[in-house]
């Protein structure tokens, strides 16, 4: 299990990426505000690793880098065997039609 100071550091290091692939685009912080829809303190904390994940995302899209997400967060697929364990058991085979004898008759 991670760390306190572990999260810390993988988040400022986010952050130092984030604001990296800012300035590789030659945007100013106000800039990518403007196209994020956030305000200008929201790229400050992001870049320090402090940013909310809503505005972290919105920056992401501001510098075209939302295809990335995948790589960073994989969609998580479940496996046959749990899918199984999930679905419960499945009929192994199928009832028949049940037909009345003629003539007979139940009698209680």
């Amino acid at each position: 299990m991670m760390g306190q100071s572990s999260s810390l550091a993988m988040a400022e290091e986010l952050g130092r990426r984030l604001k990296q692939a800012r300035l590789n685009a030659n945007l100013t912080q106000e800039a990518v505000a403007q196209i994020a829809g956030v305000n200008r303190k929201a790229i400050v904390n992001a870049e320090k690793g402090r940013g909310l994940l809503v505005s972290f995302v919105s920056i992401m899209s501001a510098l075209n880098l939302t295809g990335h997400l995948d790589l960073f967060l994989p969609e998580q697929v479940i496996s046959p065997l749990q899918l199984v364990k999930l679905q419960g058991e499945k009929r192994q085979r199928a009832s028949g039609q049940r037909t009345d004898k003629k003539g007979e008759t139940t009698e209680w």
